[in-house]
């Protein structure tokens, strides 16, 4: 195995803990945690989210080396909340709310807010489909998908 390979296979043993994590504890994990499970070194943990950053897998906190997003999960508290299983868990945005339950196969409860205005919303989700909303609820996208990477924490 090259080094190439070995760094590969690195990073996808972190990812894998990273979402790991994010599903059972509600948050991604900081680095010196994620270490600590992998049996390695903070420093050799960042590098992998650096590398995982570079692949568009994880956002970074500004100015550091910690997980701000691991899509559909945030690291912070934000203003949409999904609840399933006992637990809650916040999203970076309304897309990553619904994509939460999805990741855990569960049902969930999801409690947001309009961005323009503050509105609350409620969603459920069942099985997979969103079963119920507020009436006349609508989730507006200010960018194209394919424009979000340009600031992915804005979008």
């Amino acid at each position: 195995m090259t080094e190439t390979d070995e760094q590969a296979a690195f990073d996808a043993e972190v990812r894998r803990y990273v979402y790991e994590h994010a599903m059972t504890e509600g948050v991604p994990p900081q680095s010196a945690v994620a270490a600590a499970a992998l049996s390695c070194s903070t420093d050799e943990v960042r590098a992998a989210f650096r590398r995982l950053a570079d692949a568009r897998v994880l956002v970074l906190q500004e100015g550091g080396g910690e997980i701000l997003m691991a899509a559909p999960f945030s690291a912070v508290p934000t203003p949409f909340v999904v609840r399933s299983g006992g637990r809650a868990y916040f999203a970076p945005c309304a897309w990553d709310a619904l994509g939460v339950p999805v990741v855990l196969g569960r049902d969930a409860e999801v409690e947001a807010s309009c961005g323009c205005c503050g509105t609350r919303m409620s969603l459920r989700v069942e099985g997979g489909v969103l079963v119920e909303s507020e009436p006349g609820s609508v989730v507006h996208f200010a960018l194209p998908a394919a424009r979000w990477w340009e600031n992915v924490v804005f979008t």
